[in-house]
């Protein structure tokens, strides 16, 4: 997910519909540039975002993969299991009330108890078939997120089964971690689909796909009214919701991908938040009557991949210089104007297994040693670097510029190469990258979606595209993902993870911030 959005901030988000309301009266923030609906009391709360949702392919929960859709969809389909808050390490009960696993010899068996009285949206009940039926829908439809249930998993439609209208039981097998798979049900493809709307929108044994695709049939606090492509998503309160009623009748997602239209328009009061803001425009809108701005953590991390199959890159000591020699704290002081932290390893503050350690600061004679003892002292390599603005605000090209600046200082000269991310994974993918700049962000949220990319070379992803072929630490991450005690696996991942932070191909730039900008009468955001 090397360009994907991944954010600790989503914690918040997926209740943003539940518990987040502009406090004043109805439509947003009182301008007349809402789009107000009817809630069950007859007033008229609608909360409006200004986001890019140029991202979107589709609304269903088996299909979706993009932020946007993440974003929006976690409103409308419940979940097995959820995360609350920012603890994204221990997923708590939801539509699921309780889970037990079992050796079951070739596999570990979970056992799903089901909260009763769920209605979907259309007013039917949730049953254990509707599980069952998800669960294999995703897996058949074999769409972008269905490697989550079929590969990281290990899961086939039969690994699914109801034994009664309120039991489900997954079957794991072993090669898998059933700690991963409940963490991955937390994500979208876990969404629950109503089994017998979706049945009756089926075409071509498409299992109700173009139906879904800007419909909902799920058992959330919301519904989706319409989506209008590169226009809008409107979310409108589901009537059958069990849970606590949201205190918006609807959330309307305005299609803006421009941040400094967003905040003009939060400015005048034409939306209530703004979801895609930079460092200039935050600081545009401080002191400004009416408005507010805050920031999350992502679970993104920017980094430089050092192809270790190029010389002199595969020598450890030349990528031990090139990470020593950074200025780490000048980039997130002086070009991400604070909006970033200082994380060096794999596995980004926000997950278990994340380790503070971050040593390396524009150490130049440190760095000139260790190019000495490489036998180097005069280097050159090319630098491929996307176009557009990277995670936290900063330009690519402005980071860029920096590290050149930083590397030649200890003696090597990078030739920056600037182009389309598109065509940059073309060549990073086909290991063809010398230094690529480029930013990351997990699947799922669990360490294993980090460091099994960054070390296992057969994985065919980042340590692959970086010609990085340790067979060691690789199982070693084999190993911390079916490790089941959760201290064990958590010391596991910080010894990897240490070990790749001076012997992997990587220089770890920094962990970006999202920022968002807000009317000052929304609370609980």
């Amino acid at each position: 997910m090397s360009i994907r959005q991944s954010s600790i901030f989503l914690a918040i988000a997926l209740v943003l519909a539940a518990a987040c309301a502009p406090a004043g009266t109805p439509g947003t923030s009182g301008s007349p540039g809402a789009s107000p609906s009817a809630s069950a009391g007859g007033a008229a709360t609608t909360l409006v975002i200004d986001r890019d949702t140029s991202d979107l392919i589709s609304l269903d929960p088996a299909v979706l993969y993009e932020f946007s859709a993440v974003f929006a969809t976690h409103n409308v389909y419940e979940t097995l299991v959820k995360f609350e808050g920012t603890d994204l390490t221990t997923p708590k009960a939801s539509l699921a009330t309780s889970w037990d696993v079992k050796d079951a010899g070739t596999t570990n068996d979970i056992t799903f108890k089901l909260k009763s009285g769920v209605k979907f949206a259309s007013g039917n009940p949730l049953t254990a078939d509707d599980v069952v039926y998800s669960f294999q829908r995703a897996i058949k439809l074999n769409k972008s997120p269905a490697f989550l249930f079929t590969d990281i998993a290990g899961l086939k439609p039969e690994s699914i089964k109801a034994t009664d209208p309120s039991t489900v039981v997954v079957s794991v097998p072993k090669t898998s971690s059933t700690q991963t798979f409940l963490i991955i049900l937390t994500f979208t493809i876990g969404g629950i689909v109503d089994s017998k709307d979706a049945k009756a929108h089926e075409a071509s044994g498409d299992f109700g796909s173009a139906y879904l695709l800007d419909h909902s049939a799920g058992s959330g606090p919301f519904a989706v009214d319409h989506w209008t492509k590169n226009t809008e998503v409107l979310l409108k309160a589901n009537p059958n919701y069990g849970g606590t009623k949201p205190a918006l009748s609807a959330v309307l997602f305005k299609h803006v991908p421009e941040p400094t239209n967003q905040q003009f328009a939060l400015e005048k009061g034409d939306i209530d938040i703004a979801n895609d803001l930079g460092p200039e425009q935050i600081a545009a809108l401080q002191g400004k009557a009416g408005v507010t701005t805050t920031s999350a953590d992502s679970l993104l991390l920017v980094y430089v991949g050092m192809n270790a199959m190029v010389k002199p890159l595969d020598n450890v000591k030349v990528r031990e210089a090139l990470r020593t020699a950074v200025d780490y704290d000048g980039i997130i002081k002086d070009l991400l104007k604070g909006n970033g932290s200082k994380v060096q390893g794999i596995v980004p503050k926000g997950l278990a297994g994340y380790n503070e350690s971050a040593p390396f600061q524009a150490d130049v004679n440190k760095a000139k040693d260790l190019l000495q003892q490489a036998g180097q002292t005069s280097v050159t390599l090319d630098f491929l670097v996307p176009t557009g603005q990277a995670p936290g605000g900063a330009a690519w090209s402005d980071i860029a510029a920096k590290l050149k600046s930083d590397w030649a200082k200890i003696g090597v000269t990078v030739n920056i190469k600037q182009t389309t991310t598109a065509d940059l994974l073309g060549t990073y993918r086909a290991q063809k990258g010398q230094l690529v700049m480029i930013n990351w962000g997990p699947d799922y949220p669990d360490p294993g979606a980090n460091v099994n990319p960054f070390t296992d070379y057969k994985a065919k992803s980042i340590a692959y595209r970086n010609g990085w072929d340790d067979a060691t630490i690789a199982q070693k991450a084999h190993d911390a993902e079916l490790t089941a005690d959760p201290a064990k696996r958590v010391a596991a991942y910080k010894d990897i993870g240490d070990y790749v932070l001076h012997n992997g191909p990587y220089v770890v730039l920094y962990q970006p911030k999202e920022l968002f900008g807000l009317r000052s009468n929304v609370k609980g955001f």
